[in-house]
C-alpha cells in the first residue's frame, strides 16, 4: 500500500540521515543535554578488540544518579514529584519529590560505601515493585557500583545462577512480594538461592514489608532500617562513560544466563534523547511505563529515562485487570494526570478481553484528557488491539520495537520529531541511529516487501549493549557472527516501499509449509481481527505431508462462549479459517485451531511460543523460569494433543 506522506516527514528524514551519515556530530550534540563532569571530545570510537562495538563518548566522565536526581535539585526543581508509588495490591500510595528521593538515595549509597561497596563492585537487587528497589538502583549508580536487578518472579535456582555469574558483593532484597491473591516469601527464596550458589556475597540487606516480616537469620543478613540508621549521605562518584552501569540478564534464560552490559555515557545520552524525541514528553510531565523493574523496560523507562528528563515516573505494583478491575490503568491515568503510557500489548489485550466494546471504560468516569499517547512494545502488536485502543482512548497508539540488548527503540514513530502516518502492524521506521536491513540467509538484502532476517549495521548506536558479562565469545557468536558487520536481532520481517518495518515473528517462528517460508505472525494478525477473539498464538507443528502446518491457540473475549457446531470445530474457529484463506491465501494451509482459556506467558507478557512448539513436537522442555501461570501451559498441552499427531 502506498502512503501519502506529509511534507513534514522531511524533518524526520533529515534528522535520520544526519544520524547515519554524521553519527559523531549527531550524538555529540545530543550529549550536550546531559551533565558531564568531564565532557567527551568524540562521540564514537570503534573498540580496538571488537570492531562491531563502539566505545561511545570515550574519555568523558559523568554519573547517572547525578543526571537523574542531583542536577534537577540544583536547578531548583527539588519539590517536583519524581516518583509515584501506586500499589493496588496493598492499597498504598506514596510520592517522593526529587529532594526526598535524593535524600534517601544518598543515605543508602553511604550505607553501601560504609560496608565496603566500591566503584565496579556488583550488587544484585532482588525486589518487588516498591520504591526501595528504585532507591537501591540509584544508590549503586551514585557510587559507581554495578547493579544487577533480578526479576522478583524468579525461583531460587534461577536467582542462584545469576548470583554465580554476577559475583555480587552484596544482595538487596525484601521480605516479600505481593500478588493479587498471594504473598511471595522473597527471603526464603533468597536463602535457598544462597544455598544453591557457589558464590557468597558479603552481606544481604532485607527491606521488611508490613504484609510479611522475614526472619533475619542468614549469615550476613541486615535489616534495611538498621542498615541505614547511622549512614551518612554521600556524593556522586564520577565514572567513565564506558564504565558499566548495570548487568541485566535476559528473561527466560536457561543454563548459563546472558548478562547484557549497559554503559553509563551512551545510556544516559540515548535515553534522555528518546524521552523527548520518541515519546514527546517534556520535563515536568508524568510518564508511566507499566512494566517491572526486573525487565529492560523498567530499567530504561520506569527508572532512568524519565528521571534523566525530569519527568514524574510511576511505579505500579498491580495488574491491568483484577486490581480491582479492567479500569485499573485508566484510574491511575486519571488520578495522577499521566501524559504518556507505555505498556505491553498483552496488557491492552487483557483489558480488551474484559471490555471488548469499551463500555466499562465509558461507565467508569475516568478522565483521560491528559493522556497524549499510548506506546506498546515487548511483543508484536496486532492491529485489532491497536484499533481498540485508538477507538477507546482517542490518542495515537504507537507500536514500537526494541530489545533487552538495544535498551531503547530500534523502530518507532518518533512523536517528538514528527508523527508519521500510522500503519497498523508496523512499528513505523528505524529510529535515528539505527541502520536496519532485511537480508536472506547469506546476508544479501531481500526485495522490498519480502520477509528476511532483520539486522542492524554495526556499530550499534549509544545506549545499546556493550557485551555480555564475562562472556565475550558468546557475545560475538550469538549476535555478530552470522551476518558479517551486522547485529542479528533474531527477528524476521520486511521493509515496505515507504521504509516502514514490519516485524512478523522471531526468526525461528518462520514456518516452512510445502516449501513456502511463511510468517506465523501474519496468521495471528488475521485471526486477531475476528471480533470475538481476544488474542491468539500460532505455532508451526510437524506435518508428514507439508513438513509443517500452522496451529492456532485462540482466547475468546469475555462473555463469548465456544459453541460446537459440527463436533470438530466451533463456528468461530471455522470463521477464522475462512478469514486466513481470504486475506492470506490457501498457501498458508491454516486448518487447525483450539480454543483455550489463556496463553502461557512470561511475567513480562511474552507468549511462550518456543515452549509450545516443543510440546507440539513431543520434545523435552523445562518449565520456563519466568512463566506467569504454570497451569496455562498444562491446559495448552492438553489442548494441543487434540490437533497434533
Amino acid at each position: 500500500m502506498s502512503l501519502q506522506m506529509s511534507s513534514l516527514e522531511k524533518s524526520f528524514e533529515s534528522i535520520y540521515q544526519q544520524s547515519i551519515k554524521e553519527p559523531n556530530q549527531f550524538w555529540l550534540e545530543a550529549a550536550q543535554n546531559i551533565h558531564w563532569s568531564k565532557p567527551p571530545i568524540e562521540a564514537c570510537e570503534l573498540n580496538d578488540e571488537d570492531r562491531n562495538v563502539a566505545d561511545w563518548f570515550k574519555g568523558g566522565q559523568l554519573n547517572s544518579c547525578y543526571n537523574a536526581l542531583d542536577c534537577h535539585v540544583e536547578s531548583g526543581f527539588g519539590e517536583q514529584i519524581a516518583l509515584i508509588y501506586e500499589s493496588p495490591v496493598t492499597g498504598k500510595s506514596q510520592s517522593f519529590s526529587f529532594n526526598e528521593l535524593l535524600g534517601q538515595v544518598a543515605v543508602f549509597a553511604g550505607a553501601l560505601m560504609s560496608k565496603g561497596i566500591e566503584k565496579g563492585d556488583r550488587v544484585v537487587i532482588y525486589m518487588p515493585m516498591i520504591p526501595q528497589a528504585v532507591i537501591a538502583m540509584l544508590a549503586c549508580a551514585r557510587i559507581g557500583a554495578v547493579h544487577s536487578v533480578v526479576f522478583g518472579g524468579f525461583a531460587a535456582n534461577e536467582l542462584a545462577v545469576r548470583i554465580d555469574d554476577a559475583l555480587p558483593k552484596a544482595i538487596i532484597s525484601a521480605s516479600c512480594g505481593i500478588e493479587i491473591n498471594r504473598v511471595i516469601d522473597y527471603k526464603t527464596l533468597l536463602d535457598s538461592a544462597l544455598e544453591f550458589s557457589s558464590h557468597q556475597p558479603d552481606f544481604q540487606v532485607i527491606f521488611q514489608r508490613e504484609e510479611h516480616q522475614a526472619k533475619i537469620t542468614q549469615n550476613g543478613d541486615v535489616d534495611w532500617s538498621d542498615f541505614v540508621i547511622d549512614a551518612q549521605p554521600v556524593g556522586c562518584v564520577a565514572v567513565d562513560a564506558t564504565d558499566p552501569l548495570y548487568i541485566l540478564y535476559t528473561s527466560g534464560t536457561t543454563g548459563k544466563p546472558k548478562g547484557v552490559i549497559r554503559d553509563n555515557g551512551g545510556h544516559c545520552v540515548a535515553l534522555k534523547w528518546s524521552m523527548q524525541n520518541i515519546y514527546n514528553v517534556s520535563p515536568g510531565e508524568v510518564f508511566w511505563a507499566a512494566s517491572d523493574i526486573g525487565w529492560v523496560v523498567g530499567h530504561s523507562y520506569i527508572v532512568y529515562g524519565p528521571l534523566f528528563n525530569r519527568n514524574t515516573t510511576v511505579l505500579y505494583e498491580g495488574k491491568p485487570i483484577g486490581t480491582p478491575d479492567c479500569n485499573a490503568f485508566w484510574s491511575v491515568i486519571d488520578k495522577y494526570r499521566v501524559g504518556v503510557l507505555f505498556t505491553a500489548p498483552t496488557a491492552i489485550r487483557a483489558i480488551k478481553k474484559e471490555d471488548p466494546d469499551g463500555q466499562v471504560l465509558k461507565q467508569s468516569g475516568c478522565d483521560l484528557s491528559t493522556l497524549k499517547a499510548l506506546f506498546l512494545a515487548g511483543e508484536r502488536s496486532d492491529p485489532d488491539t491497536l484499533v481498540w485502543a485508538e477507538r477507546n482512548l482517542k490518542v495515537p497508539v504507537i507500536d514500537h520495537w526494541w530489545q533487552t540488548e538495544t535498551g531503547w527503540s530500534i523502530c518507532a514513530n518518533c512523536l517528538g520529531i514528527e508523527q508519521l502516518p500510522v500503519v497498523h502492524g508496523s512499528p513505523t521506521r528505524p529510529v535515528p541511529g539505527y541502520q536496519l536491513e532485511a537480508v536472506d540467509k547469506l546476508g544479501n538484502p531481500v526485495s522490498t516487501g519480502q520477509i528476511g532476517a532483520l539486522v542492524i549495521k554495526a556499530p550499534l548506536p549509544p545506549g545499546t549493549f556493550k557485551g555480555l558479562w564475562r562472556n565475550p565469545a558468546r557475545f560475538e557468536q550469538g549476535y555478530f557472527a552470522k551476518f558479517n558487520g551486522y547485529y542479528e536481532t533474531g527477528d524476521a520481517g520486511y521493509i515496505d516501499e515507504n521504509g516502514y518495518v514490519f516485524v512478523m515473528s522471531r526468526t525461528d517462528d518462520i514456518i516452512n509449509v510445502a516449501g513456502h517460508r511463511l510468517s506465523t505472525g501474519a496468521i495471528e494478525e488475521v485471526i486477531a481481527s475476528h471480533p470475538d477473539v481476544a488474542e491468539c498464538a500460532v505455532i508451526g507443528v510437524p506435518c508428514e505431508l507439508k513438513g509443517e502446518k500452522p496451529v492456532a491457540l485462540i482466547v475468546l473475549n469475555g462473555g463469548v462462549k465456544s459453541q460446537t457446531s459440527d463436533g470438530t470445530f466451533d463456528e468461530i474457529q471455522n470463521e477464522t479459517i475462512k478469514l486466513v484463506r481470504q486475506q492470506l491465501g490457501a498457501v498458508y494451509s491454516y486448518k487447525s485451531s483450539v480454543v483455550v482459556d489463556g496463553l502461557p506467558k512470561t511475567r513480562s507478557g511474552k507468549v511462550l511460543r518456543g515452549t509450545m512448539k516443543k510440546i507440539a513436537k513431543h520434545e523435552k522442555y523445562d518449565m520456563p523460569a519466568t512463566i506467569d501461570d504454570p497451569t496455562t501451559l498444562t491446559k495448552v498441552t492438553e489442548a494441543l494433543s487434540s490437533v497434533v499427531d
